[in-house]
């Protein structure tokens, strides 16, 4: 029974052995990830194998867009996963308690927001990426079918957050599994059985999010112990509020940099041609899954580290940093591995084009060695995020993302042109962002050594 609570409740890592805390909290996380990532690649595979190359460019098309929007409850998220981890090292249940009080507050008004911002401007926003004419209709309803159910998808994120903060990253994950079966077999009934085509993927999508957001908010109402969660939590309370914002502002800028250079390379990639759309987005689904060891390694170093901050206990800090980093590299390299092994198989998922294929086996040679790269600077930033300092990975991202690839991209875009690709070479898209991925890793290291994250703490000790 002892057994079987721990599994499923708070982790306090501020005890026993740093690898052992950050392998028991990483694994759960990497299968969650793994797992959250499968709602959009089965909506990918289901709508390019059922409804065709066009479909699948489609909803590639309105990812950078969703993104962009969804930088207002990324932003609470953030903050809020700071703040949880940090008041939990530290033992403090009233600050705690208000803190996920407020977050739950302060998403919920977010989500409202995205709702009735984001739908209307949908189309408006598709225009601004130069989606096709014959792509557009379903990138449109892909998109508002998402911002009508986004309160699911945002609630989902912050309280998993906030229960990862705490250190339980068994139960989401349970969560997650589940849903996300329940999202292939709705994929599958609207798309291939009733024939709605992209508007069923993003219903199946919602209908899942919904769902998994509805049972980890019954569980956040039944924390006991250390939290004790009262109605009158969910007033706003100022310097909850304002210190939220303080740290999840920078986070939620740098996703915002990033949609935004993503909608920008989107207009690039559009112009191109369907085909190339439909070969960036399966190349994208496959580079996500790549990634996922640096974010989920990204996100242990930030529970662990804003824990032990909490405790006061740097020297656990530190030691944290390098085991988390030396994880990260080995399961990155392993996972990219497999990755370029199994290109082709991976991307025939999506669709039976061979020319599509044989294009995205290319450029995920090219962008191999980024994954690497950013094993270092996720890693580093995770810990960086977890001690308070949200405004370094800021900088760096809006220095690399803005000032190198989006400039870099219309140079080469230009450069390139040829009979063949009057708009650019299509490798150019990957080739700029192996380059950002190598700068990132260089800044951050720079920056992590000079020790500066370490005077960002929420929790103040004497």
């Amino acid at each position: 029974m002892n057994k079987f609570r721990a599994l499923f409740g708070a982790q306090d890592m501020t005890v026993g052995s740093p690898l052992k805390c950050l392998v028991n909290f990483s694994i759960p996380l990497l299968i969650g990830n793994l797992a959250q990532l499968l709602y959009g690649t089965v909506d990918s595979i289901v709508v390019g194998r059922v409804v065709g190359d066009t479909a699948l460019a489609a909803v590639g098309c309105s990812g950078p867009i969703q993104n962009l929007f969804f930088v207002l409850f990324m932003t609470v998220a953030a903050g809020a996963g700071i703040m949880v981890s940090q008041y939990f090292g530290a033992k403090d249940g009233k600050n705690l308690s208000w803190t996920i009080g407020n977050s739950i507050t302060l998403i919920f008004i977010a989500s409202v927001l995205l709702t009735a911002i984001g739908t209307p401007l949908s189309g408006t926003l598709l225009r601004l990426t130069k989606a096709t004419p014959e792509m557009f209709d379903m990138a449109k309803s892909y998109l508002q079918i998402i911002f009508l159910g986004v309160i699911g998808i945002a609630f989902y994120n912050i309280l998993s957050g906030i229960l990862r903060g705490m250190g339980e990253a068994v139960f989401p994950l349970l969560v997650l599994l589940g849903t996300c079966g329940l999202n292939i077999v709705l994929d599958i009934a609207f798309v291939a059985g009733l024939k709605m085509g992209v508007a069923g993927a993003a219903w199946a999508t919602i209908i899942a999010q919904i769902l998994s957001a509805a049972v980890c908010l019954v569980k956040v109402l039944r924390l006991r112990g250390l939290v004790e969660l009262k109605a009158e939590m969910l007033k706003p309370k100022k310097q909850i509020m304002l210190t939220l914002l303080k740290l999840g502002i920078p986070a939620g800028i740098t996703q915002g940099i990033i949609s935004l250079s993503f909608v920008f390379v989107q207009s690039f990639i559009n112009a191109m041609g369907t085909l190339v759309a439909a070969c960036c987005t399966a190349v994208m689904r496959v580079d996500s899954f790549a990634m996922i060891p640096n974010q989920t390694f990204s996100v242990s170093a930030s529970t662990y580290t804003g824990q032990n901050v909490g405790a006061g206990d740097m020297d656990r800090v530190n030691r944290g940093a390098k085991t988390v980093l030396l994880m990260s590299l080995i399961a990155s390299a392993v996972l990219v591995t497999f990755v370029l092994t199994c290109g082709g198989l991976l991307l025939s998922m999506f669709t039976d084009t061979e020319s599509v294929i044989k294009m995205g086996i290319r450029m995920m040679r090219i962008l191999g060695a980024g994954y690497i790269a950013s094993a270092v600077s996720q890693s580093l930033s995770g810990v960086m995020r977890g001690a308070g300092d949200t405004m370094a990975s800021m900088w760096i991202t809006i220095s690399t993302m803005v000032l190198v690839r989006i400039p870099l991209t219309w140079i080469l875009a230009r450069t390139s042109a040829s009979e063949a690709w009057p708009n650019g070479n299509p490798d150019i898209i990957f080739i700029t962002l192996l380059v950002v991925f190598v700068l990132n890793m260089i800044v951050c290291v720079i920056y992590f050594k000079t020790g500066r994250w370490r005077t960002k703490a929420v929790v103040k000790r004497d």
